[in-house]
């Protein structure tokens, strides 16, 4: 799948090819500017790819990061637009979501927090009961606390009803423990996807004395070298190695950071 900016004659996504299984949770990571939100708009199907093609079963729901909204509605307005605009539509749900979060239905949207925005769009989305939920930087409005609760929900979701979860976002922290798969994007190129623990055991860092070459085989992802010391983080499933070199597993941050570090 390939998508052309036009506009500045270059390449917003290039050679993008992957597949989701349904009832997975996909953390899309990179930079801003990485091609996350053409990526999302696409498979929304707000974008068609200028050449290749995406498909996906059932319904989607997408969240843009702007969180279009008309500020004059009030909350309850908004849950009645969504209730005439989808065929199919789940009241309790969506209500369920703005209780849980307190959200006042009688407020208009233009007074509401961030935060408050944030959960109204979440229950449009819940609401029309998507097979396929598309989330574009869904927590950056929210505090720290209220991130862990909101995608603790979505989980929730994910597993009460089989739902295919997929957000984006360029904080890594935020995936840890929740995200089962991993796309990484980097000036609008894939540089990784898989399972995020199958990714984890592939990813081996190794550190020992100052060398020219990694001691084991396999791609190397990023090599680093001191004035006595040389690391090589290799995918390489975690070949067994003598001393003075020592192995480890790499966090998922430091996975995505040395990837990137590559691709710069």
């Amino acid at each position: 799948m390939s998508v052309v900016a036009a506009e500045v004659s270059k390449w917003a996504l290039r050679n993008v090819s992957f597949e989701l299984p349904p009832g997975s949770v996909t953390a899309m990571v990179g930079a801003n500017g990485s091609g996350k939100s053409t990526l999302l708009n696409v498979l929304a199907g707000h974008l068609p790819p200028d050449s290749g093609h995406s498909s996906i079963a059932g319904r989607v729901a997408y969240v843009p990061q702007h969180k279009p909204m008309y500020r004059s509605f009030k909350v309850a307005d908004v849950l009645q637009f969504g209730r005439r605009m989808n065929d199919i539509w789940d009241d309790d749900r969506a209500d369920e979501w703005l209780t849980r979060f307190k959200v006042p239905r009688r407020l208009q949207i233009g007074d509401l927090s961030g935060g408050q925005r944030t959960h109204v769009t979440l229950a449009l989305a819940l609401g029309s009961r998507p097979d396929v939920m598309l989330l574009d930087e869904p927590l950056s409005e929210l505090d720290p606390l209220a991130r862990h609760k909101v995608m603790r929900e979505l989980l929730t979701e994910v597993n009460d009803n089989g739902m295919t979860l997929v957000f984006s976002t360029h904080v890594v922290a935020e995936i840890g423990g929740v995200a089962d798969r991993l796309l990484l994007l980097s000036g609008g190129r894939l540089l990784v996807n898989g399972d995020t623990d199958e990714l984890l055991e592939e990813h081996v860092l190794y550190t020992g004395p100052h060398a020219s070459k990694s001691p084991v085989e396999g791609p190397v992802v990023l090599a680093k070298h001191g004035q006595s010391q040389s690391s090589y983080l290799v995918r390489s499933g975690g070949t067994r190695i003598d001393e003075p070199w020592t192995a480890r597993y790499v966090t998922l941050e430091e996975l995505v950071v040395a990837h990137l570090e590559r691709a710069a």
